[in-house]
């Protein structure tokens, strides 16, 4: 006697299915952290702003979220937003520079690697540049010292604050010199800026490093950093290799800095918008 019975006449196929349908897509939808390498639903991140809930880790976040996270309804006006990066020297690498600027531009939806903005804060008109790290590192163009000094200069003529959130690699190389020049213009700016008696405040994020970190990012009447930031100007592993020497734990992070004397406050990303908005009215009070 048989166990079992066909139902299903002998010469009757049963229909393919496609591997890719065999599967439950979840690519995408979940986040590890990598402070404490927990599983998060990426949208409760998201709407986190990327700080996870368990650890409290501040992940990156790019420009425009910043903007939105910072400005009064997320709403602002943008300036310059048509200037983009040229290629004076021709430069190639493993591809040519203007190829990864179109590449960067693609993937990002900005023209550079910063976003040059006026808005509120509490009700308070500012003038905010706000860096991009996906675009190319959120490196320093020339492009990206020229916005940043245009803020600077609309921050003198109309008397509104100015913040800088930074996050960046630094110049970007292959601009060469012309890369460079941008910290010492930006930094004659914000010497006008000072003599105007108009408020800088400069937000330090992971990472802020090479000329960036030298120019504008700690030239602020106020410094303050996101928990756990890479800031300096060389990177830990160069310096590293320079002196023949192991780092103290946490060397170049936010919280080492601050205790150094290097920073005026470490912020949590979700206090940011309330601890500017006091300090400002310290400022021009």
């Amino acid at each position: 006697m048989s166990w079992f019975k066909r139902d299903k006449p002998p010469d009757e196929k049963l229909p393919i299915v496609e591997d890719k349908d065999r599967h439950v897509r979840t690519e995408g939808l979940w986040q590890k952290c990598e402070g404490c390498r927990q599983i998060t639903w990426k949208k409760d991140l998201e709407a986190n702003w990327n700080v996870c809930p368990k650890c409290g880790r501040h992940s990156q976040i790019d420009a425009l979220t910043r903007l939105r996270l910072l400005l009064d309804n997320g709403e602002y006006t943008e300036f310059d937003s048509q200037m983009r990066s040229s290629d004076p020297l021709q430069f190639v690498d493993n591809k040519r520079y203007c190829d990864k600027l179109k590449a960067a531009e693609r993937s990002t939806g900005l023209p550079e690697a910063v976003v040059a903005v006026e808005g509120k804060l509490d009700g308070r008109a500012v003038q905010m540049c706000s860096m991009e790290p996906r675009f190319i590192g959120g490196s320093m163009a020339a492009v990206v010292g020229e916005k940043i000094a245009r803020s600077v200069e609309r921050s003198i003529r109309t008397g509104s604050p100015l913040i800088v959130v930074s996050a960046s690699g630094g110049a970007r190389m292959q601009e060469g010199a012309v890369s460079l020049m941008q910290m010492a213009k930006i930094s004659a700016a914000l010497m006008r800026l000072d003599e105007s008696r108009v408020p800088y405040i400069s937000v330090l994020t992971d990472p802020t490093t090479g000329g960036v970190t030298a120019s504008f990012a700690m030239l602020g009447d106020l410094n303050i950093a996101e928990p756990g930031a890479l800031i300096g100007f060389a990177g830990p592993r160069v310096i590293e290799q320079t002196i023949r020497q192991k780092l103290p734990e946490g060397f170049q992070r936010s919280e080492f800095l601050l205790k150094h004397g290097m920073l005026d406050a470490v912020v949590p990303r979700l206090e940011m918008k309330q601890y500017i908005s006091r300090a400002l009215k310290f400022f021009v009070a």
